[in-house]
């Protein structure tokens, strides 16, 4: 982010510069400048961050994290799963786990991180639709793309079970565009039905629906 953050600014600060006639309008300068009168995501930036439709969605998501960065430095401490394992007496690195739980809040619902693990926030389904109340994924409502997912919680299990074949382990991909460089990993998910069921249908998170 601060990578980004610093060629974002250099960049702005070269063009008023060669807008001004102080320096040279190189040829990059001009194919930013050109992108950004069109509303495009400038190559130069793209390489270094994240793909979007167009330039407003990109800066906006630029200042969301770069916001939400900076409440975790200053606000939690996010705990590795190692130190997690050394605070439990008993725990072996080797058997501890990722699980996690569809909670039934939203973002507005919850002020405080939990004790141990995190809350996370802003996934859309896409393919399926999200039973709050039975806590489970049923079919998509008509006409409607993408379903948010309330808050997951996100925590560590020392067991040497597996996971339930039940459970439908769903891909998170950052953008409706999937692909290996948008792949984040995946969350399980309970169902009533077999989980090739949603396989079939596609069925994933997406960080961004823009």
């Amino acid at each position: 982010m601060l990578r980004v953050l610093r060629t974002v600014r250099q960049t702005l600060q070269d063009l008023q510069l060669a807008i001004e006639g102080t320096i040279i309008m190189s040829a990059t300068l001009k194919e930013t400048l050109d992108a950004m009168y069109d509303a495009r995501l400038p190559e130069k930036w793209r390489k270094i961050s994240w793909e979007s439709s167009t330039l407003g969605f990109w800066f906006t998501e630029l200042l969301e994290r770069d916001a939400q960065f900076r409440r975790w430095t200053e606000l939690y401490r996010l705990i590795p799963v190692k130190e997690v394992t050394r605070q439990h007496k008993g725990w072996s690195l080797d058997c501890v786990v990722l699980q996690n739980l569809v909670t039934r809040f939203t973002r507005e619902d919850l002020q405080e991180p939990p004790p141990e693990g995190v809350y996370v926030y802003g996934l859309y389904l896409e393919g399926a639709a999200w039973d709050k109340k039975k806590g489970r994924l049923i079919e998509s409502k008509p006409k409607v793309l993408y379903d948010p997912l309330p808050v997951v919680y996100l925590y560590a299990l020392n067991t040497t079970c597996g996971k339930s074949p039940s459970l439908y382990e769903c891909p998170i991909y950052r953008k409706p565009h999937r692909t290996d460089a948008t792949y984040i990993g995946s969350i399980d998910l309970e169902t009533d039905l077999p989980p090739s069921h949603w396989t079939l249908r596609g069925v994933a998170l997406l960080c961004d629906i823009k």
